[in-house]
């Protein structure tokens, strides 16, 4: 079987987690022996270092590349909503299924196609996503649901979403949990990797951690507030740091405005971006591991921090319960007083904790992506 990936998101720089999941599942895909992987991809003005994101998959498991030079990625998105050029006018290899794992799926492509949407924020709260995004998806995905022959989505939550904003009928929709890289994210990392990692960081003492894209959805207002009142509660000296770990989305600057406000820039740790390959060492030095996002299509960071042994606090709606289960402190993320009764918990019970990292390591194991990755194959062999 020959399928084909769409890898532009590749070409942008380092990854975030869309584009992880897409890595996994070529890396998967290709050490199956009955499919030969293809990846598709524009080069015209995009930096020549970036084309090893994608090359990278060629030189490890073979699989084939197909550039296109002639055209520019962004000019054909501009275009083809208005006039639809057929996507397999760019691109050599034949195929019979093509995957685009970044929720759009263009027109007049060979062969069967798949589809990887990974929630409806864009349609449950608008205003935490970008005004680019927004309007990008109210133009294009609800055609590209009917377009694609099959689509993927990564929670039984997302799942039900999907039918309920864009009317697809259920049966056309397959769930594909996101998995966890076992190899990278485990509790094994040593104590002088812990300290080599937060000297570099610089962060001192104990710790909570979030890690991810600093913006609303995530809903950091409200730990920092949370935070705030902890320390009210157990003061200054006692209270671990806050690391706030990731990029600046946008929106951001609130974020940093409540730090001020409260007074913490001494307490509140913003690293930017953390290294791949750095990010299971912080989450292995942490005391527990906070993420109340507002609303998820699967939420990858806490099963990473579970997968690592750190405790996980999180929040009790969209599609976190379903990641998390039981091994896991779930709290109202509206409530800046259950996220501090969450936190001064981690703060405090040292045996609960110590259930929480075993079972979520445990937890984790059913997350491998070889696991998760099953139901694509079946999927791709059934288009």
């Amino acid at each position: 079987m020959k399928v084909a990936f769409e890898s532009q998101l590749f070409l942008k720089g380092k990854k975030t987690g869309i584009a992880w999941n897409a890595d996994h599942v070529i890396r998967e895909l290709a050490k199956d022996k009955k499919i030969s992987c293809i990846c598709d991809f524009f080069t015209l003005g995009c930096p020549k270092e970036n084309f090893a994101q994608v090359t990278c998959y060629e030189k490890d498991y073979g699989v084939k590349m197909d550039p296109c030079p002639w055209f520019h990625n962004v000019l054909y998105k501009l275009i083809w909503p208005i006039i639809p050029i057929p996507y397999r006018w760019f691109f050599r290899e034949k195929r019979d299924v093509t995957i685009f794992p970044n929720f759009i799926v263009p027109p007049g492509v060979s062969g069967k196609t798949i589809v990887i949407v990974h929630d409806m924020a864009y349609r449950a709260c608008p205003e935490t996503v970008s005004k680019k995004t927004l309007k990008w998806l109210q133009l294009t995905l609800k055609g590209s649901c009917k377009r694609a022959d099959a689509i993927v989505t990564v929670s039984e939550f997302s799942k039900k979403e999907i039918v309920k904003y864009l009317d697809v009928p259920e049966d056309k929709i397959t769930v594909m949990p996101n998995g966890v890289n076992l190899e990278l994210f485990h509790p094994d990392y040593s104590a002088e990797q812990v300290e080599q990692v937060k000297e570099k960081y610089q962060i001192s003492g104990p710790y909570f951690l979030y890690l991810g894209t600093l913006e609303p959805r995530k809903n950091l207002t409200r730990l920092i507030e949370a935070y705030a009142m902890l320390r009210e509660k157990k003061g200054e000296d006692r209270l671990p740091s806050l690391v706030l770990a990731g990029g600046k989305g946008w929106m951001y600057e609130s974020i940093f405005e409540t730090v001020k406000q409260k007074k913490l820039e001494k307490k509140v740790i913003f690293t930017g971006y953390v290294e791949d390959r750095e990010a299971p060492i912080l989450m292995n030095g942490a005391q527990a591991f906070v993420f109340p996002s507002l609303y998820e299509g699967f939420g990858m960071p806490p099963l990473e921090a579970m997968a690592c042994g750190t405790p996980v606090l999180t929040s009790n709606v969209s599609s976190l319960p379903e990641v998390v289960g039981e091994s896991g402190i779930l709290v109202e993320p509206e409530s800046v007083e259950s996220i501090c009764a969450g936190m001064e918990t981690l703060m405090e019970d040292d045996e609960f904790c110590a259930r929480l990292s075993r079972e979520g390591v445990l937890r984790a194991q059913d997350f491998a992506w070889n696991k998760v990755t099953e139901s694509m194959k079946s999927l791709v062999e059934n288009l």
